[in-house]
C-alpha cells in the first residue's frame, strides 16, 4: 500500500513545478522592460552641446574631403597630394574673394564721392546758417540738395536772386570734381500764376525755375552740359500740404539731386 502512495506525491509535486514555470518567462520579461526603459532614459539625457559638436566636426571633415577613388587625397588629407585631382584649399574653409568688375569698383568709388560731397555741403549749410533754406538727403536715387525759393527766386518769377549765387557757385565747385549725373527739378505749390505772369502756368514757371538753375552751372560755372538733366513739376510732387503757408513754402522750391549714376 505505500508504494502506490508515493507515485501519487510524485505526480502532485510534478504537476507543481509545471505551474510554476510560467513565472520565470514573466520576471525575464519585466526585467527586459525594465533594461528597455533605462536605456530610453539614458538616451533622452543625451549632451545635446556634445552631440552638436560631434556632428559638426563629421560635417566638416566629410565636406573637405576629397574622394581617393577619384585621385583625391582622402579625408584626413594624407593621401597622394601629387597626383590627386582637386587642387589645395585654404586651411580656413574660406574661398578667395572674386576680384570685383570694373563697373563695381566705378559704383564703390562714386559712392565714396558722394559721401564727401554730402559731408561738405552739410558743413556748408552749418557754416552759413542755412538750415531753413537748404535741406540734404540721402535718398535712394542720389544725394538731394532742396532750395527754398525764399533765396532763388522773387514771388512768382523765375530769375535767380544775387544771394542765391554764393550757393550755387559752390555747388558749382563740387559738382566740377564728380563723375555723375545732376538732376535739377523745379516744383511749385497749387496757387496759380497771376493775371499778368509771363508764364502760363505752374508748369511754365517751374520749368523755367529749374532752367535759370541749369543756366547757372552751364553760363556761369561753364560746367559740361552732358553732366546735366532738368524738369519742371508744377505741383504735381508736393513735399507738403498745400492748406497751410507753411506747406505751400516747402511745395515751392528747387531740387537738385545728384544721381547714383554712372556716366557712359
Amino acid at each position: 500500500m505505500r508504494q502506490p502512495i508515493r507515485k501519487k506525491r510524485r505526480k502532485r509535486s510534478s504537476g507543481s513545478e509545471q505551474q510554476d514555470r510560467w513565472m520565470i518567462t514573466y520576471a525575464d520579461l519585466i526585467t527586459l522592460l525594465l533594461i528597455f526603459f533605462v536605456v530610453m532614459y539614458a538616451m533622452s539625457r543625451l549632451d545635446t552641446e556634445k552631440y552638436k559638436l560631434v556632428t559638426e566636426s563629421l560635417q566638416s571633415t566629410f565636406k573637405s574631403g576629397d574622394s581617393i577613388l577619384e585621385q583625391g587625397s582622402g579625408l584626413t588629407g594624407t593621401a597622394d597630394t601629387e597626383k590627386h585631382k582637386n587642387p589645395q584649399t585654404d586651411t580656413t574653409g574660406e574661398k578667395d574673394p572674386e576680384p570685383l568688375s570694373d563697373r563695381e569698383l566705378a559704383f564703390r568709388k562714386q559712392e565714396e564721392e558722394l559721401a564727401d560731397f554730402m559731408q561738405v555741403i552739410k558743413q556748408y549749410v552749418q557754416d552759413n546758417q542755412l538750415h531753413n533754406d537748404i535741406f540734404i538727403s540721402d535718398e535712394p536715387q542720389g544725394i538731394a540738395i532742396t532750395l527754398s525759393d525764399r533765396f532763388l527766386f522773387p514771388p512768382g518769377r523765375a530769375e535767380l536772386k544775387d544771394g542765391a549765387d554764393p550757393v550755387l557757385g559752390k555747388l558749382a565747385s563740387l559738382f566740377r570734381d564728380l563723375h555723375t549725373t545732376v538732376s535739377i527739378e523745379g516744383h511749385t505749390d497749387t496757387v496759380p500764376v497771376g493775371r499778368y505772369s509771363e508764364y502760363k502756368d505752374n508748369w511754365e514757371l517751374s520749368g523755367a525755375r529749374a532752367m535759370s538753375v541749369l543756366r547757372y552751372f552751364l553760363d556761369v560755372s561753364k560746367l559740361d552740359p552732358s553732366s546735366f538733366q532738368y524738369a519742371g513739376y508744377a505741383d504735381t510732387r508736393p513735399a507738403a500740404d498745400n492748406e497751410t503757408v507753411q506747406g505751400r513754402q516747402k511745395n515751392r522750391r528747387v531740387e537738385i539731386t545728384v544721381l547714383r549714376q554712372l556716366r557712359k
